[in-house]
């Protein structure tokens, strides 16, 4: 079958679709990081904790000793996957996300807050080191999705679709 006659696999985005993505990325605790390493220049993955801003914005605490924060700091485009499967069947019936961010570190006293309270509310223990001066709340600011809902249901989401202005 010629290239052009290929069925595009992507589905129209609808509100429903909306409605699950955020509901993924909300209900989500943790996530796989991609970044590119600086020092290789190879794609790299870390596991994170992450929380979510009242805008829906992936919010995450990361160290200064944590390999992804130096590449972030170098290259804060990073991408962000959401999604387990459960522990039986197959796990590509299950819905994932997988959304290209940027990095910004929060720095201003209102963001913080925010992000300190959201963040430990899903990770109390972290109390213990939040604090600490080689710590800092990273904004994971979406810049479009791909989300898999599982067999024949893949839809591209931009920014706008999952973060109100």
């Amino acid at each position: 079958m010629p290239d052009d006659a290929k069925r595009d696999s992507i589905n129209p985005t609808t509100d429903e679709v909306r409605t699950e993505v955020r509901s993924l990325i909300a209900s989500s605790s943790f996530g796989a990081l991609s970044f590119l390493d600086p020092e290789t220049g190879y794609p790299s993955i870390s596991r994170i904790g992450i929380a979510t801003l009242e805008t829906g914005t992936p919010v995450t605490l990361i160290s200064d000793l944590a390999a992804h924060t130096a590449a972030l700091r170098a290259d804060p485009r990073c991408a962000l996957l959401l999604g387990e499967p459960a522990d039986k069947g197959d796990p590509l019936v299950y819905p994932r996300v997988s959304l290209t961010c940027r990095a910004e570190w929060i720095e201003d006293e209102a963001g913080l807050d925010e992000a300190r309270a959201r963040y430990l509310a899903h990770y109390p223990k972290a109390k213990l080191y939040a604090g600490f001066a080689d710590f800092s709340f990273v904004r994971l600011e979406i810049e479009q999705a791909l989300y898999n809902g599982g067999f024949g249901r893949a839809y591209r989401l931009t920014r706008e679709d999952l973060v109100p202005d």
